[in-house]
């Protein structure tokens, strides 16, 4: 071994050192905190704000959000010295939904994969999970509309946000790219890998299944069959890989929601979601938008969904950017609800890293 060689392993058994004694240390100051509030504290806002900090002191080589993977599990390590967090998913083991939980909170946390969205929600609002991680929608296919129906319905908050990249595979027992008949998948997926599944298996029948971890958990059942799914799902279930990054838009995003008891504390770069209705008249809405341009508060989406209490009347889902605490959120709030017919704030959080 070379004398320069050997230095460098020095320099970075001693870098390693000092970095276990910090991490220790950190982790023992996380102790303190949670003794003071009485448990493992969860709070969106001041995690956000490390995440955010890391971002900005970081000068380089590694890339920002490699930082924030290990500073997340980092912060995820101290907040189970305590006590692992419940966290509620729409399962099984293996979704996109589960990979967003684990984005999020980190690996420290106990998953609980739930069957339907509407058990999610039903999780966080009995107590059986502190937290939920619910897909509210996706770049390609559009919001995910039960979600948005049980923010309006649920005793629950919005907390904070995850945006998923996600990224489609084709799996199967054999790894090879014939030899099956069928392809299992959700609904959603199927969709976003239309033109590929298209172009490259057009003979095969494509069966709609409750979600992707389920049809992995098929296509492991039965060597005459595949899945579309994601990495998490072919690891889950011993599948092997035959062709990955098959969605058709590269850019396929899914955002999920974070929902809780209550929401979070300002951050300093947070977003505000809420639902509203107006009267159905000409103008209405138009009218019932106006504080936000007033106030220069940016608006950066608008779904509107039917309600059920009559015909040609519709909810309102909008997302802007600020706070409700902050002055100018607030007075346009204000304004709004003296508009509206009705207003729901369902959470301010802060705004995901990466988005």
């Amino acid at each position: 071994m070379t004398e320069p060689l050997k230095e460098i392993r020095d320099q970075i058994d001693a870098l390693d050192e000092r970095l276990v004694a910090l991490l220790n240390e950190r982790a023992r100051l996380a102790q303190r905190i949670g003794h003071l509030k009485d448990g493992p504290v969860y709070r969106p806002e001041r995690e956000a704000q490390v995440l955010r900090r890391v971002r900005e002191l970081n000068p380089g080589p590694l890339p920002a959000e490699v930082l924030t993977r290990l500073y997340t599990e980092i912060m995820s390590a101290c907040r189970a010295l305590e006590a692992p967090m419940a966290v509620a998913y729409l399962g099984p083991p293996g979704t996109f939904s589960e990979e967003a939980v684990v984005k999020h909170f980190g690996a420290a946390v106990n998953g609980m994969p739930c069957g339907s969205i509407d058990e999610t929600f039903h999780s966080v609002e009995s107590g059986a999970a502190a937290y939920g991680v619910v897909p509210v929608e996706n770049s390609s296919e559009g919001a995910v509309g039960r979600t948005n129906d049980l923010l309006f319905l649920k005793p629950v908050a919005i907390c904070g946000e995850v945006m998923l990249p996600v990224h489609q595979c084709l799996l199967n027992v054999s790894g090879r790219a014939e030899g099956f008949s069928k392809i299992y998948s959700h609904s959603q997926s199927l969709a976003q890998c239309r033109g590929w599944l298209n172009a490259h298996h057009q003979r095969a029948e494509r069966v709609a299944v409750v979600s992707n971890a389920e049809a992995a958990r098929l296509a492991s059942l039965d060597e005459n069959a595949a899945a579309v799914a994601g990495r998490l799902a072919a690891q889950r279930y011993g599948l092997r890989i035959v062709a990955a990054n098959i969605e058709d838009e590269q850019r396929n995003i899914t955002r999920f929601l974070v929902i809780g008891a209550k929401g979070a504390g300002r951050s300093g770069r947070d977003r505000t979601s809420l639902v509203m209705t107006t009267r159905n008249r000409p103008g209405a809405i138009h009218e019932l938008l106006m504080p936000l341009a007033k106030y220069q508060v940016s608006m950066s989406r608008l779904e509107s969904r039917p309600a059920r209490s009559g015909l040609w009347e519709y909810l309102f889902f909008v997302d802007v950017e600020g706070h409700e605490q902050d002055e100018n959120v607030a007075q346009a709030l204000a304004e709004v609800r003296e508009r509206a017919t009705f207003v729901k704030v369902l959470g301010s959080y802060p705004i995901a890293p990466d988005s």
